[in-house]
């Protein structure tokens, strides 16, 4: 008896901020690899979620949301999120369904269709919408470029995704495994501790200030319990915006803490202590080292 031959590929989820990638990501990986909030431009680089369907190993790749640039930062994204295109296989072009056709996701998929990839469009968020606005909205982006397939999904209720797996699972080619099976993400746990950590600063923070804000692993240490000791460093731009994160008598970081060590401790699968420091750097998005610090590259 043969055993079919194993498939091995990248697929680039791309999209405008929001269209919902971070959160179709986590869905089809069943973990959370990607920090999630209803605030646009969350994601800053490329995560890597790897899963298994059947003998077919996806490499899906988060990119953040394709956006007119003006920092520094910025253009580290949009080249992180063009990057991940570049070396996929395939790309998924995700479209929030009820925005629709917005002249941001007109420009992406011009630029797509420039790039020559294989390309796939997939609408999101069809829960939130009416079925008789997919047909004209499918027809419309179908003239600006040649989509491979369509899909139809929600990545929040998980309608329309086994679907859309069955069908990457066998449009990747055939090859070896690049990953061991049981491997979730490429994101180094210090990554993954300062990113968990920046999401709890989107939902408890407001305005400007989740944007103005990154955050850096200083020491990740695993002590002999078998406990992990995390400290990371915040930066802020502005000293307003580091008065508004310690919160009175310091609650905020403590709450900001407090909820990040918890989802730590359960992604790690092990007790974690983490400790958070607040400090002012004006213009840490145009610092080449901020930007390498949080897996982005200077674009200059």
């Amino acid at each position: 008896m043969t055993t079919s031959p194993s498939r091995c590929g990248f697929v680039a989820i791309l999209g405008a901020p929001n269209a919902g990638k971070s959160t179709l990501m986590n869905r089809l990986t069943g973990a959370k690899l990607s920090i999630v909030s209803p605030k646009a431009q969350t994601t800053r680089f490329r995560v890597l979620g790897i899963l298994m369907r059947g003998r077919t190993q996806i490499l899906l790749v988060d990119t953040p949301g394709i956006f007119k640039p003006r920092r520094k930062l910025d253009r580290a994204m949009v080249a992180a999120a063009w990057g991940g295109a570049q070396d996929a296989d395939l790309a998924l072009l995700l479209v929030d369904a009820k925005a629709g056709a917005t002249a941001a996701v007109k420009e992406i998929v011009g630029q797509l269709k420039a790039t020559g990839r294989r390309a796939w469009l997939v609408l999101n968020k069809i829960d939130l919408t009416t079925p008789e606005r997919l047909l004209p909205l499918t027809a419309e982006l179908s003239t600006l470029a040649d989509f491979e397939q369509v899909f139809m999904v929600s990545a929040n209720t998980g309608d329309g995704l086994d679907a859309l797996l069955d069908a990457l699972a066998g449009a990747l080619p055939e090859g070896p495994l690049l990953y061991p099976e049981d491997e979730l993400t490429d994101l180094p746990d210090r990554l993954l501790a300062a990113e968990i950590v920046r999401e709890q600063i989107f939902y408890q923070t407001h305005e400007e200030v989740p944007y103005a804000t990154t955050v850096e692993t200083e020491s990740f240490q695993t002590r002999k319990d078998g406990s992990v000791r995390i400290e990371a460093t915040v930066y802020v731009s502005r000293p307003g915006h580091k008065a508004i994160l310690i919160g009175e008598r310091g609650q905020r970081i403590k709450e900001i803490g407090a909820k990040a060590r918890a989802q730590l401790a359960g992604l790690l699968e092990r007790p974690v202590h983490l400790f958070l420091n607040v400090k002012e750097r004006a213009g840490w998005d145009e610092e080449g080292a901020r930007l390498r610090a949080i897996g982005l590259e200077d674009q200059g």
